[in-house]
């Protein structure tokens, strides 16, 4: 009595888990592609860059007009005059100018000093400053929480913030050093971040007078300002707009994530619990789950594991009937061996005895043959899985068979000879030398079959992409309904000439094997001539061509 192995080694099982890895990876993979949309929000600063470029060409365009408006109507009519720019006069137009226009103009004078702000009306009682009025204040705080967000980014890519006003109440032309270019005679420009997070946006050309004898005469400096709210805004409504598409792409992208790790994740975990019920199942109620109505991987993986599960039930039979079978065969030679030793001690006549010693011999003759075919049988299937394949010429090898068998017939004397057909190459893609046993066998088997001086003919040739090789004897056929039969293991039907037990019943089978490994197929039949009966068998073995 043997011992059974226990596998002590731990199992992998199915983990149930609440959201499963691989939704995990198709979520993050999903994801990365918004993140870098929303990280490009940041990288708004040249769409912003270009906004801030036109916005100071136009208010060097406005500020152009306005300084020529203001020389037509504040400078004295008289062109040979020295008398500049007119006080009264200038401060009325800058006010007039920027009605209708969210800048603040500032004019100066040539020397520097303020003449005009559109920020400060002059009365009796003194200059009053206009400031103003900040927006109402949003009441939608998601609103809110973006635009701190917006100022927050707008800052990473600003330089530290100046006060609008640095030397505080008149403007001086030390705060804006660009008139200094505005009155050596060519417009300039400047961009300044103030403390709210906005910029400020500075233009200063000259206010010239055109004389004939000196030509263009500066007659001061016209600052126009703005702020860059409405480009802020612009850039807000951008980063806005992207942001509601984030979050509809958001949304679809993790509910598609979600409907795509389901329809991934989901089949494989049944598979693998299946998977795991069916090692665990003894009495083979357990089935896989068809997924045959998807027409995908999964679909493919179901089918494979379900023909792979009946592939090793069918191999767990067959390994139990061969345990029979092989048992059944050990057990007729060992019984009648047995008989034999218990009967050889108690007789005395030597011929008796000399009988009882041959069938001890043959007994044991029988069983050194079914262990060799049984260990050659047993073995076949793994040797079949790690040889190589190579291309093999049928034609060639039914020749040189030929050869060799007629060679060593025997007392049969047997004909055998080829006819191979040629008009196609025969070859397969198999192991020869047990393509070659296959043919041994069947060769054997015909001439054992044989009467004395019969012939053997052995024929071959290509057929639908099939090589179809045949072994003819002249023996007295296969009897009725055992055409199949002849190929089960242990099976024995041999001639009446041969000794019982030279033959352990698992040639054909073997071949069976060899050939079903192969990718093709064996059979055997009888040959028919008129109403003769039976003129002989006919084994056929067809093999895929390469």
């Amino acid at each position: 009595m043997s011992a059974q192995t226990i596998n002590t080694k731990p199992s992998t099982r199915v983990r149930r888990r609440l959201i499963s890895p691989i939704t995990l990876r198709i979520l993050a993979i999903n994801l990365l592609a918004l993140a870098v949309l929303l990280f490009g929000m940041i990288y708004l600063e040249e769409y912003r860059r270009g906004l801030i470029a036109a916005e100071l060409g136009t208010l060097e365009n406005k500020a152009k007009l306005f300084a020529a408006a203001i020389t037509e109507s504040a400078t004295s009519p008289d062109p040979t005059t020295t008398q500049g720019l007119i006080p009264p006069l200038a401060q009325q137009m800058v006010r007039r100018l920027v009605e209708a226009s969210n800048v603040r103009a500032i004019l100066f004078f040539d020397d520097g000093t303020l003449l005009a702000d559109s920020l400060l009306l002059i009365g009796p009682g003194g200059s009053v400053e206009v400031e103003a009025l900040p927006p109402p204040k949003s009441k939608d705080t998601m609103r809110d929480l973006l635009e701190a967000y917006d100022r927050m980014v707008a800052r990473l890519w600003q330089p530290a913030p100046v006060p609008e006003q640095p030397s505080g109440g008149k403007p001086l032309v030390a705060d804006f050093p660009e008139i200094e270019q505005a009155l050596a005679g060519s417009p300039g420009q400047a961009v300044r971040p103030t403390t709210n997070g906005s910029m400020n946006l500075s233009v200063a050309v000259p206010v010239l007078r055109y004389k004939h004898v000196v030509g263009a005469q500066v007659l001061g400096a016209l600052v126009l300002t703005k702020s860059s709210s409405e480009i802020d805004a612009a850039v807000f409504k951008v980063r806005l707009d992207i942001l509601r598409w984030f979050a509809v792409a958001l949304g679809v992208t993790v509910l598609l994530s979600l409907y795509l790790a389901g329809t991934i994740a989901r089949p494989i975990r049944i598979l693998a619990a299946a998977a795991e019920r069916v090692r665990r199942d003894r009495h083979r109620k357990r089935k896989i789950p068809d997924f045959a109505n998807r027409h995908d991987e999964i679909g493919q993986l179901a089918s494979a594991l379900s023909e792979m599960t009946d592939a090793l039930w069918l191999r767990m039979d067959a390994i139990e009937q061969f345990a029979a079978d092989v048992s059944h065969e050990l057990k007729n030679p060992l019984t009648s061996l047995r008989s034999a030793v218990e009967t050889v001690a108690h007789i005395n006549d030597p011929k008796s005895r000399e009988r009882l010693m041959e069938i001890i011999l043959e007994d044991v003759a029988r069983l050194d043959r079914l262990i060799s075919d049984i260990s050659d049988a047993s073995r076949l299937d793994a040797e079949l899985s790690r040889a190589d394949a190579q291309p093999v010429d049928i034609g060639r090898m039914l020749e040189t068979l030929a050869n060799v068998a007629e060679a060593s017939a025997g007392e049969r004397q047997a004909t055998i000879h080829a006819e191979i057909k040629k008009r196609a190459p025969l070859v397969v893609n198999g192991i020869e030398s047990r393509l070659v046993q296959v043919f041994q066998n069947l060769i054997a088997n015909a001439v054992s079959f044989s009467p004395t001086g019969g012939t053997i003919t052995l024929k071959a040739e290509r057929v639908n992409g099939m090589v179809v090789a045949e072994v003819l004897d002249e023996g007295p056929g296969i009897p009725d309904g055992l055409e199949k039969q002849i190929f089960a293991r242990f099976y024995s039907h041999r001639p009446n000439h041969e000794a019982f037990g030279l033959h352990s019943g698992l040639g054909l089978s073997i071949s069976q094997q060899i050939v079903s490994a192969h990718g093709g197929t064996v059979r055997a039949e009888n040959r028919h001539d008129g109403a003769n009966g039976p003129q002989g068998a006919r084994f056929v073995v067809e093999l895929p061509a390469q």
